[in-house]
């Protein structure tokens, strides 16, 4: 059994008399610390540009953070760190999918939660990073069933009751050591992270397994086109939505992967290696708009069904994290961009619950939601948020508010769970996974908004 501690006994004691001398810090602080956070709300609740509304969830949604089963220990010494791993210094953090989902760190979501983190606590997004680098090579020889016989970066790290950072992979749903998303959004969050925090050392430290996820996940290229496919089982973070063949949600995160290895690639040298990537870019992209593009949005698959055509809310994620990244060229072609922003509005928004509701996940092209799957017909909370910081970033301000006010006023006002936000909403009656990380999305909005302040400014 591994013994840790929680990071306050690097400066508080650990032999049961630490809550008297913490107590006493706390009872002695608390002011200041009330008037640091007024401090470092005001330039938002002073921005009349902005909802009221929106201003009480950005701030508000940070309770996860708290609330979310959070919990950050101290490195220990018998893990050999390098003198200059940051985990020295900063231990490691770990935080639940959700209150009702046991998995710490569950990283497909984490994609979309990590803004609050990098954005607030960069060094706790620095070592989570960390961790998940590590975990990469690591292997674990045990045989264990998976619930759905369907068909790396790890998802989780660890579960509630077994051994942090050892037992990783803990979601026993899926084998997700084949999951289309996870190895393309560690190689985006790295990029992400460097472009935040300009630190070179975390780049170099990233980069030779950033290399090895991109290279297995071109594995799934079967016919040689540049553009990855989905495999037909639920091989991502829409873990029973099925995709085959190229699909917009796994292509658009391939073709922004491939973008930011290419540029991390010529950060640290490697030319040769960045000629490479682009030039698999080059081809993808010609894939992705050939295979995907029906003049209007990208469509959900290749797979030739019905269904295929539906209209997906989070069809430009990789464009939405390339725009993060203060990149501005056209990965995706601009006019299929904004025409897809206004298709998925038109659609998913407004015409599902009169627009007062966010996006719902699919919509088909005839106007009605897309059943294929529960998830399909479910609006995801913190892809709303992604989904309101893409059009942010491509100037569409009024639609953004629009869209991600229907989840707070159905969260805060219509059904009652600030502060445990739900992962998914439906249309009538019924909500899933209460108190949930996904939303801490919403950072990604006030990103996109002070992005484009700045480059407004400029």
């Amino acid at each position: 059994m591994i013994v840790v501690h929680r990071f306050y006994t690097k400066w508080f004691p650990t032999d049961g008399t630490g809550a008297t001398s913490l107590s006493h810090y706390v009872l002695s602080n608390y002011e200041h610390w009330e008037k640091e956070i007024q401090l470092w709300q005001q330039p938002v609740l002073q921005d009349a540009s902005l909802p009221d509304w929106y201003k009480s969830a950005l701030f508000n949604e940070l309770y996860f953070v708290a609330d979310g089963g959070s919990v950050w220990f101290l490195a220990d010494e018998a893990e050999n760190l390098d003198i200059d791993d940051p985990r020295l210094e900063y231990g490691h953090f770990a935080y639940l999918e959700g209150h009702e989902y046991r998995m710490y760190n569950t990283y497909d979501v984490h994609f979309y939660a990590s803004f609050a983190l990098a954005l607030l606590w960069p060094k706790l997004q620095l070592v989570l990073q960390r961790d998940f680098c590590d975990s990469i090579s690591e292997e674990n020889v045990t045989r264990r069933s998976h619930l759905y016989d369907g068909k790396a970066c790890q998802r989780s790290l660890f579960l509630t009751d077994e051994e942090p950072y050892l037992l990783i992979n803990a979601y026993p749903i899926h084998d997700v050591s084949d999951w289309r998303d996870l190895n393309l959004k560690f190689v985006l969050q790295c990029y992400r992270d460097y472009h935040l925090f300009k630190d070179d050392d975390y780049l170099r430290t990233m980069w030779p397994n950033s290399r090895v996820v991109m290279e297995k996940a071109l594995e799934w290229d079967s016919d040689g086109d540049g553009l990855i496919e989905n495999g037909g089982s639920p091989d991502q973070t829409y873990d029973s939505w099925v995709m085959k063949g190229p699909s917009a949600y796994c292509g658009s995160l391939w073709l922004a992967a491939l973008f930011c290895i290419s540029k991390m690639a010529d950060l640290v040298g490697e030319t040769g290696v960045a000629a490479r990537y682009r030039a698999i870019l080059e081809k993808a992209k010609q894939a992705f708009q050939k295979k995907l593009w029906n003049g209007q949005y990208y469509n959900f698959d290749c797979s030739g069904t019905p269904h295929s055509k539906a209209i997906m809310s989070d069809q430009l994620c990789g464009h939405w994290y390339l725009r993060a990244c203060g990149i501005t060229e056209d990965v995706f072609p601009a006019v299929n961009v904004k025409t897809a922003l206004n298709t998925i509005f038109n659609f998913n928004v407004m015409q599902f619950r009169n627009g007062t509701m966010g996006a719902v996940n699919g919509m088909m092209p005839d106007g009605r939601v897309d059943d294929i799957t529960i998830q399909s017909e479910e609006v995801w909370t913190g892809v709303v948020y992604g989904l309101a910081a893409t059009m942010i970033h491509e100037g569409m301000i009024d639609e953004a508010f629009k869209t991600a006010g229907g989840i707070y006023h159905t969260v805060y006002n219509r059904i009652g769970l600030g502060f445990e936000t739900p992962e998914a909403l439906y249309a009538e009656k019924h909500y899933r996974a209460i108190g949930y990380m996904r939303p801490l999305s919403i950072w990604a909005m006030q990103h996109a908004w002070e992005q484009r302040k700045h480059f407004v400014d400029q």
